[in-house]
């Protein structure tokens, strides 16, 4: 068994598990605690017992699951994310929730939230060479990319032609390492380029 530091998905639905490993896979690279962690996922909670790993750092757990197995989960709440389909009355209070039926781009965002206010206080000084990888103009497209706008809108809001925007948006992604626009919109925020609250 790995010594890494675990998230464990629980959800029965396999493909709902395989989402969320590939959200938080996506999410990885740009969470600093992130960075060296095993993702597992399990349909059950009797089948993540059987596998019994250690040092896991957050649950991320269907409300059934959780509600089948309060006396388990009950102890390390503030470890569990909860995965609903709609708001979850049943559940008790203060529990963190996410609506699996969102839109990606709003699954990004309210995963980015919980991360942004469990640090609230805390320090996240991008490391030198991540602060300084974009551009000033290249941070101002990135943050109206995030934000939804197209390439044409970008260029009139920035004063730009079309062509200077696709140039800007292809050295960021090349730098970036991505032309998601879910890990764009990841870096945008672990980077301070923008905050969660202007998705």
């Amino acid at each position: 068994m790995s010594m890494k530091p675990k998230i464990i998905v629980i959800h029965p639905n396999s493909l709902c598990c395989m989402a969320m490993r590939t959200i938080l896979v996506d999410i990885a690279p740009f969470v600093g605690m992130f960075r060296d962690v095993e993702i597992l996922s399990y349909n059950s909670l009797q089948q993540m017992l059987q596998d019994q790993p250690e040092m896991v750092i957050h649950y991320f757990v269907a409300a059934q699951v959780l509600m089948d197995n309060m006396p388990y989960f009950a102890p390390q709440m503030r470890r569990c994310i909860v995965l609903t389909e709609g708001d979850d009355s049943s559940l008790p209070e203060g529990t963190r929730m996410v609506d699996i039926r969102r839109p990606e781009h709003e699954l990004l965002k309210a995963f980015l939230m919980m991360h942004s206010n469990a640090h609230t206080g805390m320090p996240h000084p991008a490391p030198q060479e991540e602060s300084e990888l974009l551009s000033q103009r290249e941070k101002d497209v990135l943050a109206l990319i995030v934000k939804g706008y197209i390439n044409k809108e970008i260029a009139d809001m920035l004063n730009i032609s079309t062509p200077t925007v696709i140039f800007h948006r292809r050295n960021l992604s090349e730098k970036i390492g991505s032309k998601s626009i879910g890990r764009q919109t990841i870096y945008a925020v672990m980077n301070g380029i923008v905050t969660p609250d202007e998705l």
